[in-house]
């Protein structure tokens, strides 16, 4: 098998994205999920241009790394100067990184009309800046910024930047779609005469990298079609993060040149925490995840058709085109009003329930499902509520609290913000628990009081629990501000996402509903597996 090599670029190009941002303890956290996963090349920021990027080099260097090698990113030397007088050259040696990466302009326009030197002095600054780091010892990558562009109008100009970094030793050149506009086939042949250009020019092996920008929708399509063109290394990021559109999303990237094209990227247990490196970026990025991302999303392998999820049972790869588990994915089945006997059949297996040996009926179950979508509930939406819906019709819900009462107030003075306050009262296997807590509005002092409440009993367990989506939306508008609402939850942990739902003419009784469940189900997960009472679980 061929072996290619992952470029992570996260926490570098991924923080330019809009409303991105990781500290220097947070990108050390994700550089350490990245080794785990077995990424090759982190590359950990802009040391020269950020003080908190020159942090994240300095706690670095005193990790250990089993598989990654941190990289530190540059820009070539200024037009004026050497190598040897350039701050952001020196700050990379003095970052303690093995590998730099310098970015270089290839693109004519760029070097007259945005730096306005000379052509002559651009390649000059390329090959001494290159030599210079390798002459302390670097590992370089030579970032070709705007490459493809470049080639398409000055095509000779911008193979002699490539020659210029070839002759200063550079190990890598990575050709860059900057702007993200190239095509498939446009990469394919200048990636393939490139190639040919660095062959010519050394008798030394040198890596062919591509790095590519989603503008067109095509950065996954144009990194690997650069890969079939000769590219031995991939840039990318977690989640495909980055400037205006994006960068190429490593979490396809990965799974397609592994289990569909044959290449060796990562071990087969590594592919394995796909998802859950996903999930742990967007969390720390506090990002909300796209349950629609191709792998990893919450709805990659997720079916609602009766006659999908019929077909699914009998043959997965009816409609699935990989087997989800490979890239710690799951398959998911929806409960909605289109759902079937088979629907509820694979959900309770999915749930581990015992249907058929209590003698429940799955058309009893349907019905139900039915019923309540008529009243508004939505099922296919909130997997939380719908297994503890489940746990109840088949005498399987043990709960691990039960509300006694709480009451909700909210106070307005003149000009000032509202405040609002909420005392609760709960059980716990005997035990009563009374709170009270303020909160940002009834449904946040309601969140806050309930958390005070269990975490008496469970230890602070749900700390890792908060918030993703809150969606509230009107049923039927003609019965005005008396309208029956429905309350959408999305809670996560730093493993996994669930959803939870309520309904109510009441916002706030159908908000407890979701919020309730969104902690039972979480709970749950945690007493079951461990076969623990509350009381021994937060010992």
């Amino acid at each position: 098998m061929k072996s290619i090599r992952l470029y992570d670029t996260t926490l570098r190009d991924g923080t330019q994205g809009e409303k991105i941002s990781f500290t220097a303890q947070d990108k050390l956290k994700v550089a350490r999920k990245l080794d785990d996963m077995g990424i090759h090349y982190i590359e950990g920021g802009w040391p020269g241009a950020s003080a908190k990027d020159f942090d994240f080099f300095r706690l670095a260097a005193q990790e250990t790394f089993q598989h990654a090698r941190i990289a530190a990113f540059c820009a070539t030397h200024k037009h004026g100067s050497t190598p040897e007088d350039d701050r952001q050259l020196n700050v990379v040696l003095e970052s303690g990184a093995p590998v730099g990466t310098i970015v270089g302009k290839t693109w004519d326009l760029h070097v007259t009309k945005i730096l306005g030197i000379p052509l002559e002095a651009n390649l000059e600054m390329i090959e001494n800046s290159v030599a210079y780091l390798k002459k302390n010892g670097l590992e370089v990558h030579y970032d070709a910024e705007h490459f493809f562009d470049g080639y398409k109008e000055n095509p000779e100009y911008s193979a002699r930047t490539i020659r210029a970094a070839v002759a200063g030793g550079a190990d890598t050149i990575c050709l860059c779609d900057t702007n993200g506009g190239a095509l498939p086939h446009e990469i394919e042949e200048i990636t393939g005469i490139i190639k040919e250009v660095i062959d010519n020019s050394s008798d030394r092996p040198i890596h062919i990298g591509i790095h590519t920008h989603n503008d067109s929708s095509l950065a996954v399509a144009n990194s690997i079609t650069a890969i079939r063109a000769g590219a031995t290394i991939v840039q990318g990021t977690i989640n495909g993060y980055g400037e205006r559109c994006g960068n190429a999303d490593l979490t396809s990237i990965i799974p397609i040149l592994q289990l569909k094209m044959g290449y060796a990227c990562i071990s087969e247990e590594n592919l394995a925490k796909l998802q859950k490196v996903s999930l742990y970026v967007s969390e720390t990025a506090n990002m909300t995840p796209v349950n629609s991302r191709p792998f990893v999303g919450k709805s990659a392998f997720t079916h609602k058709g009766g006659l999908h999820v019929d077909a699914i049972m009998k043959e997965p790869r009816s409609y699935e085109h990989i087997t989800p588990e490979l890239v710690g994915n799951r398959r998911r089945v929806l409960i909605s009003d289109m759902a079937g006997k088979g629907n509820i059949r694979y959900k309770a297996r999915e749930l581990g329930f015992p249907v058929d040996e209590n003698g429940y009926d799955y058309a009893e179950i349907v019905n139900t499902v039915k019923r309540l979508e008529q009243e508004g509930y939505q099922y296919d939406v909130a997997d939380g509520s719908l297994r503890i819906l489940m746990e109840k019709l088949t005498d399987q819900f043990q709960p691990c609290f039960e509300l006694e009462s709480f009451r909700v107030t909210v106070e307005k003075e003149k000009d000032r913000p509202c405040r609002s306050h909420a005392m609760i009262k709960i059980n716990v296997e005997g035990i009563e628990e009374i709170t009270a807590a303020e909160g940002h509005g009834p449904v946040s002092a309601l969140d806050n009081s309930l958390r005070k409440a269990l975490n008496n009993v469970y230890r602070n367990v749900l700390d890792p629990v908060h918030l993703v989506d809150f969606k509230v939306r009107v049923l039927d508008g003609r019965d005005g501000t008396g309208a029956k609402v429905r309350v959408l939850i999305e809670s996560r942990d730093e493993e996994a996402i669930w959803s939870t739902i309520g309904v109510s003419e009441d916002i706030i009784e159908a908000s407890w509903q979701a919020l309730a469940d969104s902690f039972q189900y979480k709970l749950a997960r945690i007493t079951n597996g461990n076969n623990q009472s509350p009381q021994e679980q937060g010992k």
